[in-house]
């Protein structure tokens, strides 16, 4: 018969790695939104966290692993919310879709500094992280716009993947400009996606007579 006391010894090593773990994300994501990037060091997250920073790296070899970890969160919760917006029904202009796409990244941004400051210091495997994100997300919106018949079928996917690098930007340049995303920024970011994209509009049908 196993003894419980050994048994049980890996739960609990699990539970306090978990435990510990959390506390080192909660502790870099109250400081990456408090103070900013530069002060998100290790040291302050385990000062932050509780934990020696020797036990941090036992954990997370990096700032990056820690920052990678953040960033990878923050993009699966942002990347489920912008998939729900872009099947709503209701979404019947070029500029339904692209407001089905900033809206909640704008949201997003305001309600997360945290993930604002790794976005804007992205760098590394952060940018590729990025570059996946805007890949996945270009490819779905490209689709949705081709299944309203918002765009032409003959639309290169590309053209729709520029629309992200520019939305990308001007992201940038609105939480630059104001802590909680200036909204004029980010209406033009609209007005130039929405013209964009709108010259690729399918032709028109031909006239009956």
């Amino acid at each position: 018969m196993a003894d419980p006391k050994v048994s049980g010894r890996p739960v609990v090593v699990q539970r306090r790695r978990i435990e510990r773990v959390k506390a080192i994300l909660d502790a870099a994501e109250a400081i990456l939104a408090e103070q900013g990037y530069e002060a998100a060091t290790l040291r302050a997250i385990g000062e932050r966290a509780g934990i020696p920073t020797a036990s941090v790296y036992h954990y997370f070899g990096d700032r990056l692993a820690v920052e990678t970890e953040l960033l990878q969160r923050h993009l699966a919760a942002l990347r489920g919310q912008i998939i729900t917006r872009l099947r709503e029904r209701g979404r019947r202009t070029v500029r339904d879709v692209v407001d089905a796409v900033i809206d909640p990244l704008l949201t997003y941004g305001r309600g997360n500094p945290s993930f604002v400051e790794l976005w804007r210091e992205r760098a590394g495997t952060l940018v590729e992280l990025g570059r996946e994100f805007d890949e996945s997300l270009s490819e779905r919106t490209w689709r949705a716009l081709i299944e309203r018949d918002l765009i032409g079928v003959d639309t290169p996917l590309l053209a729709v993947q520029l629309a992200f690098e520019v939305g990308d930007r001007l992201f940038d340049v609105a939480f630059t400009r104001s802590p909680g995303g200036d909204e004029t920024a980010m209406d033009e970011g609209r007005r130039i996606i929405t013209a964009y994209l709108e010259t690729y509009a399918p032709p028109a049908p031909a006239s009956g007579d």
